[in-house]
């Protein structure tokens, strides 16, 4: 099916699928997230309300060993009750670029230095009830250091190679979206089917990376 087709620009016009807000109805704030109910307007003119999370944003780093094992943590997700396999991740700090996360993080969370790094793009993980975004880096010419885990956080690193972490997906054992997103692009970017476009740490900032 053919997206509708909209300006110049091609992008397609959704004015006749957008909702509108017309107020807040609720809003509890925590510790870095909130929870709002809001008042919309729906494309037909009718009311209705939308609850969501409002979250900072986060990054995932999907980091490559020079002998094609890449690095993975295992961690305790108080949410589901379970230990989940996953890529290095944490949430963006305020002012803080999504590059400067994903290094931070890759640092603090398994004690790798990258030096070279390719953004794959954004993927909202849970559209229907969170403002959250995940942006996807790749990391490659590791080098270990020792990690710098914040109080009150337990993560156990491991090692796997691609088709061992591909075993576990098939199997129905790696149930974290943005690992499952990160194996897909790693898998296609090395089938030659989807691009990335490698940079230094002092390098500029590339754009959106296409296929």
């Amino acid at each position: 099916m053919k997206l509708p087709h909209g300006g110049d620009d091609g992008i397609p016009d959704d004015s006749h699928l957008r909702e509108h807000r017309a107020g807040v109805d609720l809003q509890v704030r925590g510790n870095f997230l909130e929870m709002r109910r809001d008042l919309v307007r729906l494309p037909d003119g009718a009311p209705a309300t939308r609850e969501y999370v409002v979250h900072p944003g986060a990054v995932a780093i999907v980091p490559m060993l020079d002998d094609g094992r890449l690095v993975l943590e295992r961690q305790f997700r108080y949410p589901v009750g379970k230990v989940l396999l996953e890529f290095p991740a944490g949430k963006i700090d305020p002012g803080e670029s999504t590059f400067d996360t994903a290094r931070r993080e890759l640092l603090e969370e398994t004690g790798y230095l990258a030096r070279e790094w390719a953004r794959a793009g954004v993927w909202h993980n849970a559209a229907a009830y969170s403002t959250e975004g995940i942006e996807i880096w790749f990391a490659r010419g590791l080098s270990a250091g020792r990690q710098r885990l914040d109080a009150g956080e337990f993560i156990e690193l491991c090692l796997m190679t691609e088709d061992e972490l591909d075993a576990h997906a098939a199997a129905g054992r790696l149930s974290d979206m943005k690992t499952m997103i990160g194996l897909h692009w790693l898998q296609r970017w090395r089938a030659g089917h989807w691009a990335l476009q490698w940079r230094t740490p002092d390098a500029p900032a590339p754009g959106i990376i296409g296929a």
